[in-house]
């Protein structure tokens, strides 16, 4: 069986209708990003960041996966599929995808202030300000914010070198160390790249490139991987 790693970002997340702060020159739903997404802001506004996220929560639980999401969950008749993502939300997990790598964590799980590895399940959208994990330390959502450290990196740049098939989905390759994952994939390997506006990748070999959005491109790249619609050319 074939081993597929695909690494998406907020391009796949955004036709299901969630924003992103790169959509508006480094506004995330009005706030700038070094107010809510470090943790020198929650330092200094606890509150503000808990309350942001919480939003951001309310948001993801609402959204639905689209046909990018359910195409990619399909895969996996065929093939042992790992999806990377870049994003903090469920919606592969909610499309049915088993095996998913969270990059920069997942909104609907907190985590200690003082230890990140210490992770818990939310009920509902709201984190609490007095909650506290099990040192007792604030409970905090469970994302990766600018300036701290990218816990599963290691273990996806793994994932990536044993890749038969690679593919990559809405993303521009801007935010690293995500965007360096592509080069640990073996030179000899296709990458498949789906996206209107395709990053720059002319250092890599073995690269085909689908110039369209994700919930039109995906699911056709996915009905030729199984063989559904061999003959359509994405």
């Amino acid at each position: 069986m074939k081993n597929i790693v695909i690494l998406t970002g907020a391009g796949i997340s955004a036709e299901s209708g969630l924003k992103t702060f790169r959509d508006s020159d480094g506004l995330w739903e009005g706030y700038n990003i070094q107010d809510v997404a470090t943790p020198e802001a929650w330092d200094w506004n606890p509150v503000m960041v808990q309350d942001f996220y919480n939003e951001r929560r309310k948001s993801v639980l609402a959204a639905l996966p689209n046909a990018a999401h359910y195409a990619l969950a399909r895969l996996e008749e065929k093939y042992k599929v790992t999806i990377i993502t870049q994003n903090i939300d469920d919606l592969h997990q909610r499309a049915g995808s088993t095996n998913v790598v969270h990059l920069h964590g997942i909104i609907t799980r907190s985590q200690s202030s003082i230890d990140s590895k210490l992770t818990y399940p939310i009920d509902g959208w709201e984190l609490k300000m007095g909650e506290l994990c099990e040192l007792g330390s604030q409970l905090r959502a469970h994302v990766v914010w600018f300036g701290e450290d990218v816990p599963m990196i290691e273990e996806a740049a793994k994932i990536c070198t044993a890749a038969d098939i690679f593919i990559l989905i809405g993303t521009s390759l801007a935010v690293y160390p995500a965007a360096g994952l592509i080069n640990y994939v073996p030179k000899d390997v296709a990458k498949i790249i789906v996206d209107p506006k395709i990053p720059g990748v002319g250092h890599l070999k073995n690269v085909v490139q689908i110039e369209k959005n994700a919930t039109v491109g995906v699911p056709l790249l996915v009905d030729q991987l199984l063989g559904v619609d061999p003959l359509n050319s994405v």
